[in-house]
């Protein structure tokens, strides 16, 4: 389908007058009363057997006027000569309208029907089967040939979402149909006017005359009776329609679809039918939403969950970068990507499918702001260059820390369409389809739409910027009370413990522990060598004690254990055990070392303070290193 030719049929459909056409269907009749002096100021030319004379010579006010005044768009039944008539009126202005329609031979289908339909619809639980099961109700109550659903797109064209209609006939169901089919001034008619009536393909239509001369053109608007565009009449003999009623389908005050009735041979339905089926077609609608919206709950629920999921490990991982990884087939699926490029805080990975061009210069042309397409070859050459056999790209801010790169692969799409769209199937480019046979068109050089995914990508951006902050601020947290060289509680941390053992009265021991001639193995071998002595002892001292324990180093070869509820005697044998565990060689990059601590115990007293408890253990340990080194003092 030509974009070009779609925009001109678009531009010529504004040029028609279809709210003024200056004629009404002749199966009507249409007077038009002043209300300050009842006079008729205007009428279909047909009115002249009822009134006697011409229009210019109207102006009687015998009409009565309880047919004027009292009905405001509910029909009522009245006698004309003898013969039934429907009459509608509706206010235009200082004037009101009236439109009569013959109440004999049209099906006389009790209403009461409609009221079962809408209790048989509200039992439908998804809005596909609502759709189909809407047109089904319709058709048997309306009795006309064909009755579609239609659902509109963001963009305009639409779907036959659900059909019914007599077994010889062709099937729409599941078809796409252009914008133009349904042009915007047409649509913006249908949130006005809820139904619209078309009797006849080959009726030419009964003009108005008015008592005015330079009177303007009649607003139909809101008319039951307006007459029909020549380009619709003729888009509806190429579909092997002879008439068609059609309602709108309406929420947040846009048109969202419509039900639309047609039959292959003249039928009119009685307006006191349309009525009840536009009290349906607003029932439907209601419906649909709620549906729909139930259905986007449980879809943003499971989404948010599997979010969750994809991010628990972030917020405590040494390597956020690498969890995210690990997980990226669930990343990947949860946008419905092939494959992506994660770059974080200073470092990039790739997951699942991604184009074979280096890493980098993806990244760099692809930038940090917000960016989709699924068309790149048509709206960024450039880009597409850099992605053979992708033609899908999402570009995903992460706050400060990074971004996302989102890839689709290119997919061929097979669209079903309602008539041929090539010009082929038109007499001219801007004349209706000849056939609605269904034409299947494969559309190639694209992905798969992100639609939804888009957002749903940027959600998982966001949220995953607030676990990397979440992250950042713990580890400062986790700084702020263990020691950096060895992962051991810090001072700060150890007397938060120790107050904490105080206050529960459970009693306990502290070990005081200093290493024997360290600055020796700093002064020959380097800190380096210092440092991984530091850290092998730190890794004793955690194996040697129990899981309450905390072990903590205060500074330089100081380290200190905490151990509640132990006893002195069992406090004294636990510090001679990790003094022997703390002998043991030492395997460094200059060779096997070992190094002795003395160890001073004390029994925590619950009245001291912190630091009057570790001045104290520091004088037991320093007992232990006067005594000879390598040994314990209580």
């Amino acid at each position: 389908m030509s974009d070009e030719s779609e925009r001109r049929r678009l531009e010529e459909c504004v040029k028609e007058p279809i709210r003024t056409p200056g004629r009404i269907q002749s199966f009507g009749t249409l007077l038009v009363v002043d209300i300050a002096t009842y006079e008729i100021v205007t009428a279909s030319d047909d009115a002249v057997r009822w009134l006697g004379r011409s229009v210019s010579e109207l102006g009687s006010p015998t009409l009565e006027w309880s047919v004027t005044a009292e009905t405001h768009g509910d029909p009522i039944r009245i006698d004309l000569e003898g013969e039934p008539y429907d009459a509608v009126t509706h206010r235009l202005a200082d004037r009101v309208v009236i439109e009569l329609e013959p109440a004999d031979n049209t099906p006389d289908v009790p209403t009461a029907s409609v009221v079962g339909a809408i209790r048989t619809l509200g039992l439908v639980a998804s809005a596909e089967e609502l759709r189909q099961a809407a047109a089904e109700e319709v058709k048997r109550i309306s009795g006309f040939d064909r009755v579609m659903v239609y659902r509109f797109f963001d963009d305009g064209h639409g779907e036959v979402a659900g059909e019914a209609a007599e077994p010889d006939m062709e099937s729409y169901r599941g078809l796409r149909f252009p914008a133009s089919d349904i042009p915007q001034q047409a649509r913006s008619l249908y949130l006005t006017k809820l139904s619209r009536q078309i009797v006849s393909t080959v009726d030419e239509g009964t003009p108005l005359s008015s008592v005015e001369a330079d009177a303007p053109p009649l607003d139909l608007s809101s008319a039951e009776l307006r007459a029909v565009s020549p380009h619709h009449l003729q888009f509806m003999r190429n579909m092997g329609q002879a008439s068609t009623v059609s309602f709108s389908l309406i929420h947040d005050d846009r048109l969202v679809g419509m039900i639309t009735c047609a039959h292959r041979t003249e039928r009119r339905m009685p307006i006191l039918l349309r009525r009840a089926l536009e009290v349906l077609a607003t029932q439907l609608t209601l419906q649909l939403a709620a549906l729909e919206s139930i259905a986007q709950l449980r879809r943003d629920l499971t989404i948010r969950e599997q979010r969750a999921a994809v991010l628990a490990g972030v917020p405590s991982s040494d390597d956020p970068l690498l969890t995210l990884v690990d997980g990226g087939a669930e990343l990947c699926r949860l946008v419905g990507a092939d494959g992506a490029i994660l770059a974080l805080d200073g470092l990039s990975r790739s997951v699942g499918d991604v184009p074979t061009t280096e890493r980098d210069v993806l990244l760099a042309a692809a930038g940090t702001e917000p960016f989709q397409s699924s068309e790149l070859e048509r709206t960024h050459p450039a880009l597409a260059t850099l992605m053979p056999g992708f033609a899908g790209l999402l570009v995903v801010p992460v706050a400060a820390h990074g971004v996302l790169l989102l890839f689709r692969r290119e997919v061929t799409q097979v669209i079903r369409w309602l008539g041929d769209q090539t010009p082929a199937n038109r007499d001219t480019a801007l004349s209706p389809r000849n056939s609605f046979s269904e034409w299947r068109q494969s559309v190639e050089g694209s992905s798969l739409p992100w639609a939804e995914a888009a957002e749903e990508a940027r959600e998982l951006g966001r949220e995953l910027a607030r676990a990397l902050d979440r992250r950042h601020e713990a580890r400062l947290a986790q700084l702020a009370l263990v020691d950096h060289l060895t992962g051991l509680h810090n001072r700060r941390s150890l007397e938060r413990r120790l107050e904490t053992v105080q206050q529960s009265g459970e009693g306990g021991v502290l070990l005081f522990l200093d290493l024997d001639g360290f600055k020796a193995i700093n002064d020959r071998h380097g800190h380096e060598t210092g440092d991984t002595v530091l850290r092998v002892i730190a890794d004793r001292l955690t194996a040697g004690s129990r899981a309450t324990d905390v072990a903590s180093r205060l500074a330089g070869d100081e380290f200190v254990v905490l151990s509640p509820g132990t006893s002195a005697e069992d406090g004294e044998r636990f510090g001679a055990r990790l003094v022997r565990e703390i002998a043991a060689p030492i395997r460094t990059p200059r060779g096997p070392m070992t190094v002795t601590a003395s160890c001073g115990v004390i029994v925590i007293d619950p009245a001291a303070t912190g630091k009057q408890l570790l001045d104290a253990a520091d004088a037991a340990m320093y007992r232990a290193k006067n005594a000879g080194r390598n040994r314990v003092s209580l």
